[in-house]
């Protein structure tokens, strides 16, 4: 037996064993051969990069997607899983970033959705409330009502729903796939507090995430892929150095995540000011100034209202009081094309409903708020759009190369490195970054970070808005906390650390 805190991990059969796994699609090998077995009751975290296979793995374990080659076995035994279903009849269940769960259900019926409890065509909706009620108090959660509509439900106990319902099959295996991604650190230790009970009563579960410091913290064991490949297995997740991780996954040695920070010059223009700024009760007498070649960071909850400060800014929501200017003008209220006009550029959180247009070409996503200069006579100048793009494409490293993909097939990195090259393109003076790394894998944040650096140095002004503590220190020049709508603190990233500003934005205490 192998301790870990309160749990143990038998090291006999494992509960799933995979080896030589091959999975090939049209024009690519995917998975190249990838092995990790995972012991019931522990977590066993899965890392690497964008396009490292993950992803794909997930989807042959949870039946989605069949191997090519190599074999799975459940308990000792050779398994071939046709389709999702029959993995959760199994005890395998996938618990995915952008969670399936339908809006305008009830809690109990998504938790019993596709396999509904019913004698001769009636539901028995009494049975489903009690067993959905036991399910919820075995996590931990007995404050979630059964009744109440999903829809309503904040993203953490939609989470608690969905493993409700791997568990209502008899889950024995969970696959998360970035769980924390939309969370608030108190979200995230409630979700740790449930992955612990599940674990406590043998129930393994495979933990995917990009977030190295929540490996060590809640993880057992550590799996990297690279290329579809296992490069390394069975690593102990509190003992592995970050500096290794970051080796296995990137294939090369970073001697620091976060580029090296310049001094700001003090007699810079002050690029950005903003006096007073309101938000119907979201947000109220925000002050904030840029500099020029200055970062500022903004930390804080999920709902403090900080990416709404932001959208308030860019004109996204119209203030109810407060100014903005940029390079001394004072922008119209309420206005994108005015604040576009004046140099100000956006990468909203959301960047795939918001940022993107997932079905059209690389080209066309950077191209899209600078078509006015692309136009000859009423008609657009399609090989200029993909000339000027393949300049910023290569420029930023985006992968793979050519500027007529789809985006909605590029790494979420390489979304992001788009998104930012429709504001390299307009030259713009002031950058507003909301989540800028959000399933950003390590290799891929930090080439972002060297960016967003890179760019400061050039006179940008940049503003950034992360739910990580330790990004928003290591990037920013400045950071202002936020909580409920109020800037508790303002200072030097350098004179202030994460302790302390998780205190502000749990206590909202001013420093």
């Amino acid at each position: 037996m192998v301790a870990r805190g309160d749990r143990m991990t038998a090291v006999t059969v494992p509960l799933l064993s995979v080896r030589g796994l091959v999975k090939r699609f049209p024009g690519v090998t995917a998975l190249q051969g990838v092995d990790f077995e995972v012991r019931a009751g522990e977590v066993h975290c899965l890392l690497g990069q964008n396009g490292a296979g993950k992803s794909t793995l997930i989807k042959v374990l949870s039946g989605a997607h069949r191997p090519d080659e190599g074999e799975v076995r459940w308990q000792g035994e050779v398994v071939s899983f046709g389709n999702p279903t029959a993995a959760m009849r199994t005890g395998v269940a996938a618990i995915y970033q952008e969670l399936d769960l339908v809006a305008g259900l009830s809690v109990s019926d998504n938790v019993f959705l596709g396999h509904e409890l019913s004698t001769m065509g009636f539901t028995r909706r009494v049975e489903a409330h009690r067993r959905t009620r036991a399910l919820l108090d075995r996590l931990g959660h007995p404050d979630i009502s059964p009744d109440r509509d999903v829809g309503r439900l904040s993203v953490a106990h939609q989470q608690v729903v969905s493993m409700a319902r791997a568990l209502s099959r008899d889950g024995k295996l969970l696959i998360m796939d970035e769980p924390s991604a939309v969370l608030d650190p108190d979200e995230v230790r409630v979700l740790f507090g449930v992955i612990r009970e599940l674990t406590a009563q043998g129930v393994a579960v495979v933990y995917i995430s990009h977030r190295l410091a929540e490996i060590r913290e809640i993880g057992d064991r550590v799996t990297v892929l690279k290329d579809g490949r296992t490069v390394a297995t069975g690593l102990l997740a509190r003992e592995v150095r970050t500096a290794e991780l970051i080796g296995l996954m990137t294939g090369r040695d970073l001697e620091s995540v976060f580029p090296q920070r310049e001094p700001v010059d003090p007699a810079a223009p002050e690029v950005l000011v903003v006096r007073g700024l309101a938000a119907d009760g979201r947000f109220s007498g925000v002050d904030l100034t840029v500099r020029a070649g200055e970062v500022v960071g903004l930390a804080g909850l999920v709902g403090s209202g900080r990416s709404e400060i932001l959208e308030t800014v860019y004109g996204a929501r119209k203030p109810t009081a407060g100014t903005v200017e940029v390079n001394g003008k004072r922008l119209r209220r309420g206005s994108v094309g005015a604040a576009v006009r004046a140099g100000l550029g956006l990468c909203p959180e959301e960047r795939k409903s918001q940022g993107l247009l997932l079905d059209q070409a690389v080209y066309r996503n950077i191209t899209i708020s600078s078509l006015q200069s692309f136009a000859r006579f009423g008609f657009l100048d399609d090989g200029a759009e993909r000339t000027r793009s393949s300049l910023l494409t290569t420029a930023l490293e985006v992968r793979p190369p050519g500027v007529e993909r789809v985006v909605r097939g590029l790494s979420g990195g390489n979304q992001q490195k788009v998104v930012l090259a429709r504001w390299l393109l307009r030259e713009c003076r002031v950058l507003l970054l909301d989540e800028p790394t959000r399933g950003v894998d390590v290799g891929a944040r930090s080439e972002i970070y060297e960016l967003i650096r890179d760019l400061a140095a050039k006179g940008v002004a940049v503003v950034v808005v992360s739910s990580d503590v330790e990004e928003v220190l290591g990037l920013a020049d400045r950071v202002l906390v936020v909580r409920e709508g109020q800037v508790v603190h303002e200072g030097p990233a350098d004179e202030i650390d994460e302790s302390r500003v998780l205190d502000l934005v749990m206590e909202g205490h001013a420093a």
